[in-house]
């Protein structure tokens, strides 16, 4: 049976996420002063007692969920589990960087200065309102692709995240994305609604923050991950370090290829993936992508004996 360790990205943070995991291991509490450090700031206390609208901001919530993972990870350490538990680890856009950091291709404190820079040049790649994402609901990927080329009109409007059989979310202009909705509606979508995001994610507009993150990857130490990584872009493993740094910044304007990624990882003979960090969201859609994966989202002390537990 193989196994795979999965990260969430943007969405799944919440106030109070890892709080009960650092007050039980001494380790995973390590991982968010180590965050802490490395960004000059307390984002541990933003994390626990903070206000959500601030945590949900790209430049805070991309360290913060990174810090969740890696915690959760460090706690499974703990009790006895390490990274060869796993044929593969992935991520969901920013949980690629919480992913190479659990298989220690990446520093705890690289990997949380590079996603606050992230954050922060995606947020400055396109005025607030310019831009906008839309999810489409019960419409295919192939579909989506060609509501999204009809709605472009000369304007930016690409399809962002296939996440999973019926669940694909468009990027672009605002008034691109809002031709999409209207059209995925009369296409048939189940659902086609505005997202609430503060910057167009994974399509061309964010090339200025690609630009910057190839600036910053560029003086980043890189190393060959314990297990492979599956890559976002590719929706393959990858364990080169060079090409690892490059399809991180391809990844800024690049679709995430989510569905895709756990196909593969099935095909491989992955019948079992652990979601490590915040929230169940990528465990729901790993299940609609693929009924036989057995899924298992840990975030508390509880999850992680109960993982430790399903081992023996």
């Amino acid at each position: 049976m193989a196994r795979a360790f999965v990260c969430p990205g943007q969405g799944a943070q919440s106030i109070g996420m890892g709080k009960a995991l650092a007050d039980a291991y001494p380790a995973a509490k390590a991982i968010f002063q180590e965050v802490d450090d490395a960004l000059g700031e307390q984002l541990s206390a933003l994390i626990w007692d903070g206000d959500i609208e601030a945590l949900t901001l790209t430049q805070n919530a991309q360290p913060a969920l990174m810090a969740t993972s890696l915690a959760a990870f460090r706690a499974l350490e703990a009790e006895g589990l390490t990274i060869a538990h796993a044929s593969y680890v992935a991520g969901h856009s920013l949980g690629e960087y919480s992913a190479l950091a659990i298989a220690g291709a990446m520093s705890v404190s690289d990997t949380a200065k590079l996603l606050r820079l992230r954050g922060q040049a995606m947020q400055a790649a396109v005025p607030v309102g310019v831009g906008a994402m839309a999810a489409l609901l019960g419409l295919d990927y192939d579909t989506v692709t060609q509501v999204a080329d009809e709605a472009a009109q000369g304007e930016i409007c690409q399809a962002a995240n296939d996440n999973d059989p019926g669940q694909v979310v468009v990027s672009g202009h605002k008034a691109a994305v809002e031709r999409a909705v209207d059209i995925a509606k009369a296409r048939g979508a189940k659902r086609a609604v505005l997202l609430p995001v503060s910057a167009p994610f994974h399509c061309a507009l964010m090339a200025p923050a690609a630009e910057k993150m190839a600036a910053a990857l560029a003086d980043t130490t890189i190393t060959t991950p314990a297990v492979p990584v599956v890559s976002n872009v590719r929706a393959q493993a990858i364990s080169d370090p060079d090409t690892i740094r490059t399809l991180l910044i391809e990844q800024v304007t690049g679709s995430v290829r989510w569905r895709e990624s756990v196909q593969w990882m099935s095909g491989q003979g992955v019948t079992d993936i652990w979601e490590i960090g915040a929230g169940k969201a990528l465990s729901g859609m790993v299940r609609r992508i693929d009924r036989d994966i057995t899924c298992s989202a840990i975030s508390t002390p509880e999850d992680v004996a109960a993982a430790i537990a399903s081992l023996s």
